[in-house]
Parts: C-alpha cells; sequence; structure tokens
C-alpha cells in the first residue's frame, strides 16, 4: 500500500535565507567545472587507474566532496526540516560548515594533483570538521523530527556511514605515509565503498522517497520496499567493512552482490512511484535521473562481475566513469535543475505574497546544453577508458567542462531573479 507524502505544509516557516542552501549549490556548481577541468588534464592516467596522488584523484574529489558532498549539505539543511517538520537550528553553522568545506576541498585537491602532504593534511582536517558540523546539524534535525519513518532511518544510516567515510579518509592519509597497515588497496575501496554507496547512495535513496513523488504528483512511497533496500545496503555495507579490516576477501563478491540487490529493490520503489504519477511529462530532468538509474544498473552488474574475478575492459576505472559521473552526477543535475528554482519559487513568494511559476525560474536551454554535453562527456569517457584512448577521455572532459559551464549559466539566472532581502 503507498501512502500520500504530504511534505509542503508550512513549509515557509522553515525556510532557510537564500544564502545557506544556494551557496553550497554555486560552490557545486563551480567545482563541476573545476573536476572536469583536472580530469583533462589528468587524462592519460584514467584508463588504468587503480590509486595513488594526482590529477585523477584530484578530479574524483572534486567530484565526490566539491560537487556531490556539497550540493548534498545544501539540500539537506533545507529539505530535511521541511520533510520532517523540524526547523534547523544554529544557522551560523551550517555556514561555517560551507566555509570549512570550500577551503578543505581547495587544499586537498591541490595537495593531491602535486602529491603534496603539506596541502592534504590540512584541507583533509578542515573536510572532516565540515562534515562534522554538518553530521551534527543533520542528527539534530533527525532526533526532533516528526513523521517519514524510512526518510528519517536513511538519513541515521547515511550519517553512519559518512563518520566512517571521514575515520577511513584519515587512515588512509597516515598510511599513505607510514605504510603501517597490511592492506592499503582494500581500505581505499572500503572507503571509496563507504562514500558512494554507504553516504550519497543511502542519502540519495531518502531524498529519492521525498523528491520523486513530490516532483511527480506521485502517491508517495512503500515503506516494505523502503525498509528492505535499506536492510539489504546495510548488510552489504557491514560485509564489506569486515572485508576490508580483517583481510576477508572472500566477503567481497558477498557484499556486491547484497548491494545490487539493494539497487535492485530501490530501482523497483521507484519504477512503483512513477507508475502511480498524476504528472506524466516530466521533462528533461526525468531523462537525467532515468538515465543515473540506468547508470547505477549497469555499475553494480560491471561491480558484481569484477568481484567475482571477471574482467572487463576498463575494468575498475569503467565501473568509476558509470557510478560517479554515471549515476551519481547525472542524478544530481537532474534533481538540481528541479530543486533549485522550486526553491527560489519559494523565497520569491516569501518576499512578495505571489505565487512565482516555476517555468519563469528554469531557464531551458542552458539546460538542454548541460546535458548534451554531459551525456556526451559519458559515452566519450567511457569509450576512452574500454578502448585506453588519452584523446577520447581528454575530448569527453572537454565536453563536461562546456557542460558544467551551461549549468553555472543555468544556476546565475535563477539566482539574478532571486529577491535581494533575505
Amino acid at each position: 500500500m503507498i501512502a500520500p507524502l504530504p511534505i509542503l505544509g508550512g513549509a515557509n516557516e522553515r525556510l532557510l535565507p537564500a544564502s545557506v542552501p544556494f551557496r553550497f549549490f554555486a560552490a557545486a556548481a563551480g567545482f563541476q567545472v573545476l573536476a572536469w577541468a583536472m580530469l583533462f588534464w589528468g587524462a592519460p592516467d584514467l584508463p588504468g587507474f587503480a590509486g595513488g596522488t594526482g590529477p585523477v584523484l584530484a578530479a574524483l574529489h572534486l567530484l565526490t566532496l566539491g560537487v556531490l558532498v556539497s550540493a548534498a549539505m545544501g539540500a539537506a539543511y533545507q529539505l530535511l526540516p521541511v520533510a520532517t517538520r523540524s526547523p534547523i537550528r544554529h544557522v551560523s553553522l551550517a555556514k561555517a560548515s560551507f566555509w570549512l568545506l570550500l577551503l578543505g576541498v581547495g587544499l586537498l585537491t591541490l595537495g593531491m594533483a602535486g602529491s603534496d602532504a603539506r596541502l592534504i593534511w590540512p584541507g583533509a582536517v578542515l573536510v572532516a570538521l565540515a562534515l562534522a558540523l554538518f553530521a551534527g546539524l543533520t542528527a539534530q534535525n533527525l532526533w526532533r523530527a516528526h513523521g517519514l519513518p524510512m526518510v528519517v532511518a536513511h538519513g541515521w544510516t547515511a550519517l553512519v556511514a559518512l563518520v566512517l567515510v571521514v575515520l577511513l579518509a584519515l587512515l588512509l592519509i597516515v598510511d599513505e605515509q607510514t605504510g603501517f597497515w597490511p592492506d592499503h588497496a582494500g581500505l581505499a575501496r572500503l572507503h571509496m565503498v563507504m562514500a558512494v554507496f554507504g553516504f550519497m547512495g543511502i542519502l540519495l535513496a531518502g531524498f529519492s522517497l521525498i523528491l520523486v513523488p513530490m516532483f511527480a504528483l506521485s502517491s508517495g512511497s512503500a515503506p516494505m520496499l523502503g525498509r528492505g533496500q535499506l536492510g539489504l545496503g546495510g548488510l552489504a555495507l557491514v560485509l564489506a567493512t569486515a572485508a576490508a579490516f580483517w583481510q576477508r576477501p572472500g566477503l567481497w563478491p558477498l557484499a556486491s552482490a547484497l548491494g545490487a540487490a539493494a539497487a535492485a529493490v530501490y530501482l523497483w520503489h521507484m519504477r512503483l512511484i512513477l507508475q502511480g504519477a498524476m504528472r506524466r511529462r516530466l521533462g528533461l530532468s526525468f531523462v537525467m535521473i532515468r538515465a543515473a538509474w540506468a547508470m547505477l544498473a549497469l555499475s553494480l552488474v560491471l561491480g558484481v562481475g569484477l568481484s567475482f574475478g571477471l574482467e572487463f575492459p576498463g575494468g575498475a576505472a569503467l565501473f568509476g566513469v558509470l557510478v560517479l559521473p554515471g549515476w551519481l552526477l547525472t542524478f544530481l543535475g537532474g534533481v538540481l535543475q528541479r530543486i533549485v528554482p522550486f526553491l527560489a519559487s519559494m523565497h520569491v513568494q516569501a518576499v512578495s505574497g505571489a505565487p512565482a511559476l516555476l517555468s519563469d525560474l528554469t531557464p531551458s536551454r542552458p539546460l538542454l546544453v548541460y546535458a548534451v554535453g554531459h551525456f556526451s562527456a559519458l559515452a566519450l569517457l567511457g569509450s576512452g577508458v574500454i578502448f585506453s584512448n588519452t584523446l577520447l577521455v581528454r575530448v569527453g572532459a572537454l565536453a563536461g567542462f562546456l557542460g558544467a559551464l551551461a549549468f553555472v549559466l543555468f544556476l546565475s539566472l535563477v539566482l539574478s531573479k532571486l529577491p535581494r532581502r533575505g
């Protein structure tokens, strides 16, 4: 039985100043441009990338921390209080987390690009402080939440994963300099899995329970499927942690299979929600969201195969392309082009008292250019990795860079229509 999801009642009472969420979205847009530029520089290293410092690692963290985490923090600060009917406290701490993250990501990725530990350490500490503030504020909100138990459960699970991601990152930096851990590669693998599928993946699944029904005008979510997806995903993360810390490589295939099962339940859940949608024409944003879901399915098929020892052209690098720019960045691009005008319209209405049309706040041409650039980048990157062709990777990075610039233009046009007050 699918229950309704009324989340917008009294939303204006829990509306943060526009400068809070939009500064995170602006940072995410800017870091996306930098991530593609960094990947253009490191194009020769991408097809065979298996870890280690350099431009590819810097591009990876510009994407994960700079784009994905920035956007997730901005969305969580604004959307969770609306959904859980619990206003955020200590807005000044949310602003402080932004500046810590901005400076930390800059120092960290600059140090990674140049293999300079003098920049990596302070950058990592600043990022850790930013994420600690985010975790504290989000935990405070979830603790006081009213209703939406599945969204809250996803939020708590994602926060646990985030704590582990930060601890693993600091452990990896220490091990890079001392070599005390017997399996550095296994530790790095767990860090990636916990960040991508633990924190970002589970947070994304929780936000999907809010955003997909809201944008599609559907009747809500099926709690049983939500519980099943979260349970399978949590068990997969526990097994992955055991595989890395106890040096039990035989657990990785089981963990990946359970993770794939969790993703299958999530995708089936989203399909049911869209089947019950009142709005059928969902536009370019849902073209990107559906493409992201397809990339998730492909990545997990590849990941399960790799964990069982099968060989694929491109291997781990292709898996990274499918998961990061393929699944997460595509999903984020589709969601942000809905969230940004939606929040802007709420701020316009809060100041003027008159409703604002979303179509007036959604410039379509930059978004079309963004989508073309993004999908071209994915196709070229995937081909470049499979055929070990630096030129294809470089052209793909350039296409992504141009698309990211179009997204910056989209965001700038929306921000220009915000009222000055607030």
